[in-house]
């Protein structure tokens, strides 16, 4: 069955603005603290971690090059998961992945500790 569907990618020029989400229907929120995630993955790169969140409390964490320009959040009304993207770069084209990730003294920004992956949904940036 399907668990997490993303949606929301398409093409913008540099300095625009985009919302991904990931409808999730492996959990139920609000519930047990679970880290969701997404990364993203560009033609001949290794999938990276974005962002991260506890969806108890709300921590975030994310890598360094969208810090201050990408927000993860969570509507536990619709049970969706959105990354919010502004200011995009060429640079931040790629296939953007949702992700439950396994919790572990925190929550992990790292592939390997991902359960559940969606199918992705792509993001192209022109400058």
């Amino acid at each position: 069955q399907v668990q997490l569907v993303e949606s929301g990618g398409g093409s913008v020029q540099a300095g625009g603005s985009l919302r991904l989400s990931c409808a999730v229907s492996l959990y139920t929120f609000p519930g047990p603290d679970r880290c969701m995630a997404w990364f993203r993955q560009a033609p001949g790169k290794e999938r990276e971690g974005v962002a991260i969140m506890s969806t108890n409390g709300g921590s975030t964490a994310y890598t360094d090059a969208v810090k201050g320009r990408f927000t993860i959040y969570l509507d536990n009304a619709n049970n969706t998961l959105y990354l919010q993207m502004n200011n995009l770069k060429p640079e931040d084209t790629a296939m953007y992945y949702c992700a439950a990730v396994r919790r572990t003294f925190g929550c992990p920004l790292l592939a390997e500790y991902v359960n559940y992956w969606g199918q992705g949904t792509q993001v192209t940036v022109s400058s």
